[in-house]
């Protein structure tokens, strides 16, 4: 199902929410295990035949949490359960996800036909990550013991089961077991109606929008110069309002049950350089990456060198959950590398004064224009393919500039304009995972008229745009 659909919105979204506050009013526990249910439902309705494998998972990880916090295992023991629960994670997705694209490269290199076709499980990546950090933690002692309920909500939430964010037990587990989540809070579901509006807009009007251009450069067999620069802008602004639009709708959602989910989108092509981007473009990811990949493997406290290694190996193996093709890989590696040269030059070149405004410019537009380069990668078919649109970006020679080309470029230029000047949803709304809060200018009544009346216009557009069947990009991941 999908946030997108009228389905959703006129039928599943309120029985669920009446259901959950009804509950609400006699138990702390029945609204979780209510939520938790529905939360499966959204789930089947679009991949039931994976229901049992999701269920499977979710039992076999809540069972090794438990043992690692309340067991009183050895240290041996401890380490042999963590090591036994990450593996079969490891190993439910390195089956479902990568199994094809091993066998692929093996028949490449081996010249046999050994053909392997599994379906990829609907937002596998997201609540294997989820869980793979939960009993890290629990390994570290920083898990308290959870309820079954819990915990089964805490994975299949269904604001973030499909395309994330990657969510964290001490965020989330602690707001499902409080007792005034389950009344309703009228501020908080008016800010996350409005919420949910602007995210409809994102993904029904602008990135269904301007999806029709990408073609000039991905389905081209000669794109020109311009045409192949057009289409890959054209997908760099799609993506990025297609994932902000998801991020924003699962925000709002989440807010009319009063529970606030981390933010995981920040405006990331206003990064003057691209550790910055990283620390705006799916943070959930990159906090996990991070946390469990990056430092674990030693980050940066054994010199500069395994530094760099460090963060290639961290990016390689990001490119790689993204998805199971060399496209993805080549993705990760060339992030790898711009961090590495954003390291050494924040460490080698000085820090001027009176040169870090032009500084901050010059490197907001190198970050974009090796984002753009590396998202041809990410949307290509093949690295031949990715190379052929590389190729007629840098020919300038070969430009044809007709009247298809003149009307993409404006409308490339109006996205660059929303993407730069206009305020993103945290400004507008003033939300605060952290704090818990949200919409204050709204609450003490200022720009009330103006919120409502644009809320309403942009929920219109974003309804009356949904069309019969346009997933989000980050389904496929």
């Amino acid at each position: 199902m999908l946030f997108n659909s009228y389905p959703f919105i006129l039928l599943f979204l309120p029985v669920v929410l009446a259901g959950y506050f009804r509950l609400g009013r006699r138990s702390n526990l029945a609204p979780v295990i209510w939520l938790a249910l529905a939360s499966i439902t959204f789930y089947a309705i679009g991949s039931w035949q994976f229901v049992a494998l999701l269920l499977l998972s979710i039992a076999v990880n809540y069972g090794v949490g438990h043992l690692l916090i309340v067991a009183e295992l050895t240290h041996p023991q401890r380490k042999a359960a963590l090591a036994l629960g990450v593996a079969g994670d490891l190993l439910m997705l390195g089956i479902f996800k990568y199994a094809g694209f091993v066998a692929e490269n093996v028949n490449a290199l081996l010249d046999t036909h050994v053909a392997v076709h599994i379906l990829l499980p609907v937002g596998i990546s997201f609540y294997t990550f989820t869980q793979i950090a939960f009993l890290v933690d629990a390994y570290r002692g920083q898990v308290a013991a959870y309820a079954l309920p819990h915990y089964a909500l805490f994975v299949t939430y269904f604001p973030h089961l499909i395309a994330g964010p990657i969510l964290h037990h001490k965020d989330m587990i602690p707001q499902f077991e409080e007792e005034e989540t389950k009344h309703p809070d009228a501020h908080l579901i008016l800010c996350g109606v409005i919420i949910f509006a602007i995210g409809l807009f994102k993904k029904t009007c602008l990135a269904d929008g301007i999806q029709p251009l990408v073609a000039l450069a991905f389905e081209a067999r000669s794109p020109s110069f311009d045409q192949a620069w057009l289409g890959a802008l054209a997908y760099t602004f799609q993506l990025y309002f297609d994932f902000s639009g998801y991020s924003d709708m699962a925000i709002g959602i989440s807010l009319m049950f009063g529970i606030f989910l981390p933010v995981n989108f920040n405006s990331p092509y206003k990064a003057t350089s691209i550790v910055e981007f990283w620390r705006r473009w799916h943070m959930t990811l990159s906090q996990f990456l991070r946390d469990y990949l990056y430092i674990p493997l030693g980050g940066n406290r054994r010199g500069r060198v395994l530094r760099y290694v460090n963060l290639v190996i961290t990016m390689l193996l990001g490119g790689l959950w993204h998805g199971a093709a060399w496209t993805f890989v080549v993705w990760g590696a060339l992030h790898g590398a711009y961090l590495c040269v954003n390291h050494a030059f924040s460490a080698l070149v000085p820090n001027v004064p009176l040169l870090a405004r032009p500084g901050r410019m010059l490197g907001a537009v190198l970050t974009f224009l090796a984002v753009v380069i590396a998202w041809v990668f990410f949307r290509a078919e093949s690295v031949a393919w990715a190379l052929r649109v590389l190729h007629a970006m840098a020919d300038p020679a070969n430009i044809v500039l007709g009247r298809e080309e003149i009307a993409a470029l404006v409308q490339v230029a109006i996205y660059a304009a929303l993407v730069w000047l206009a305020p993103n949803t945290q400004m507008l709304m003033g939300y605060d995972h952290g704090n818990r809060r949200v919409g204050e200018a709204l609450r003490a009544g200022r720009m009330r008229p103006l919120v409502l009346y644009a809320a309403s216009l942009v929920l219109a557009f974003g309804f009356l745009g949904i069309q019969s069947h346009s997933e989000f990009i980050y389904f496929r991941f």
